[in-house]
């Protein structure tokens, strides 16, 4: 039986302030903590109601040890702490982590920048752009969507767990780059089909409304766009940074 202590600190983690606070997330849903669960990752408690049946019971190595303990709770107990009007069977917590970047990683592979991308679901849509075209790592600015936000992780569809992820300073860590180039998607840049070859480079996605900030493009060494051929204004970010990303690989 869930206490109201429990139950007040699962409804809690709906705001970043107190996930920070706790150092915790939730996560809830049958779909998305069952990719989760597939992707191996662990969380530290897991509470369902009888109507939940943990993917790891329908499918041998389906996920790997160690399992969190499911509690079972009632339906109404659910209710309580869900944070939708209409409540899933399932609802996990997991440890917030944060991934330090490793000095000079930029200088390798390719590496997608998110610069103050702050719709949830644009965020969690680039996680998925950057483990399809299998990208080596993911940076968000300060002011991007909290990684840690359901938006995020259901819009990710997994990649939240196998995808690097570092939050960063973008400006400063672009400042120590060794001669890499740093791609900016911009509607003034020239056509993507015209890009030459690159091993290591560092695509710039910024925000909805502004684009990338004055202080990152101080550090953009080429501007890339997608050719309009029709009268749409813009592309969502993750349609452009996945047409740019396809080309890069596509070069290799």
């Amino acid at each position: 039986m869930l206490t109201k202590a429990e139950i007040q600190r699962v409804r809690s983690l709906r705001e970043k302030k107190h996930r920070e606070e706790l150092g915790l997330f939730v996560i809830e849903g049958e779909k998305v903590v069952s990719e989760l669960l597939a992707a191996n990752y662990h969380f530290s408690e897991i509470y369902a109601t009888d109507d939940w049946t943990d993917p790891s019971a329908l499918a041998e190595g389906i996920a790997a040890p160690p399992r969190p303990h499911v509690v079972r709770i009632s339906a109404d107990e659910m209710a309580r702490a869900s944070h939708f009007p209409t409540p899933s069977s399932v609802l996990a917590v997991g440890r917030i982590r944060h991934e330090a970047l490793p000095p000079n990683a930029l200088n390798q592979g390719l590496s997608l920048a998110l610069d103050g991308v702050q719709d949830a679901g644009n965020v969690g849509t680039l996680l998925r752009v950057a483990e399809w075209f299998a990208l080596d790592r993911v940076l968000l600015s300060a002011d991007c969507a909290d990684l840690f936000h359901q938006k995020v992780i259901n819009a990710s569809m997994g990649s939240f767990a196998r995808v690097r992820v570092h939050t960063v300073d973008l400006p400063a860590v672009l400042e120590e780059l060794n001669h890499v180039p740093v791609l900016g998607c911009d509607l003034t840049g020239k056509s993507v089909h015209t890009l030459d070859a690159l091993d290591h480079a560092v695509l710039v996605v910024g925000s909805e409304g502004r684009g990338i900030s004055g202080a990152v493009r101080e550090h953009i060494t080429e501007y890339v766009t997608v050719p309009r051929y029709g009268g749409a204004e813009s592309l969502n970010a993750g349609i452009a940074a996945a047409i740019v990303c396809d080309n890069l690989r596509r070069l290799q």
